[in-house]
């Protein structure tokens, strides 16, 4: 199974963003997607995710409102739509995929990582 996320960048606060990530080697549809993040000097954390139903979404408190998560199984790929950017959302982002098909909150349920995508708010 691979990964691979896209779409991050430079964008100034209050700005909008959509990530993008690419599954391939695996049955995309029955796949718990989520997102996470890691900050300079911090650890990674939860940012959305979504089953592999679509049914049900999770959403870090800190995104909700702002940050919208999808999924395309057609095209084998799901989406983080970023908008209001924050200065605090400023990290690597991370898309993992989950073949129980939980989509959880929790980084250890999730067996398979992209590479990262960079998203950096400028003031």
């Amino acid at each position: 199974v691979q990964l691979q996320a896209f779409g991050g960048g430079l964008v100034q606060a209050g700005g909008s963003l959509r990530l993008s990530c690419a599954a391939s080697g695996c049955s995309f549809s029955r796949y718990g997607m989520g997102w996470f993040r890691q900050a300079p000097g911090k650890e990674r954390e939860f940012v959305a995710a979504v089953t592999w139903t679509g049914s049900t979404i999770d959403y870090a408190d800190s995104v909700k409102g702002r940050f919208t998560i999808s999924r395309d199984n057609a095209k084998n790929t799901v989406y983080l739509q970023m908008n209001s950017l924050k200065l605090e959302d400023t990290a690597v982002y991370y898309c993992a995929a989950d073949y129980r098909g939980l989509g959880t909150t929790n980084s250890y349920t999730y067996d398979y990582w992209g590479q990262g995508t960079l998203v950096t708010v400028s003031s």
